[in-house]
């Protein structure tokens, strides 16, 4: 199994462990909105730890996948922001505030499965 597809099982594992732990606590709209949040923010995630796996022992590429990563999830939280304050639907908070929590938890697994990174040296003629 390579990395990213194991950071995509425990990443699914945790974000289900996290509905499920809540779920009873949740009205029906708060339930839509945390389904919603986990199947934005989970393949968003999957598709960032793959470019970082990708670029991770060049230095330069990889300090411009993590910072442009990063951009990419901001401008989903506004996208999603937008839509959920347009539609007016009651379950945007919840949307919101999952998404961003499932965004955190999956970035706190990441350096699990990123493991250390080795530049690649130049080579000496």
């Amino acid at each position: 199994m390579n990395q990213s597809f194991k950071y995509a099982v425990t990443g699914a594992g945790l974000i289900a462990l996290t509905i499920l732990a809540l779920w009873p606590f949740l009205d029906a709209n708060a339930h839509r909105g945390i389904l919603i949040a986990a199947a934005i923010a989970l393949p968003v995630q999957i598709g960032a730890f793959a470019l970082l796996l990708r670029y991770r022992g060049e230095v330069n590429g990889f300090l411009a996948v993590w910072a442009g990563g990063t951009l990419f999830r901001m401008g989903v939280v506004a996208v999603v922001a937008t839509v959920a304050v347009r539609s007016g639907g009651s379950g945007g908070i919840s949307m919101l505030l999952a998404l961003a929590g499932f965004f955190f938890g999956l970035l706190l697994l990441e350096p699990m499965y990123l493991g250390p990174m080795q530049a690649k040296q130049p080579e000496v003629r």
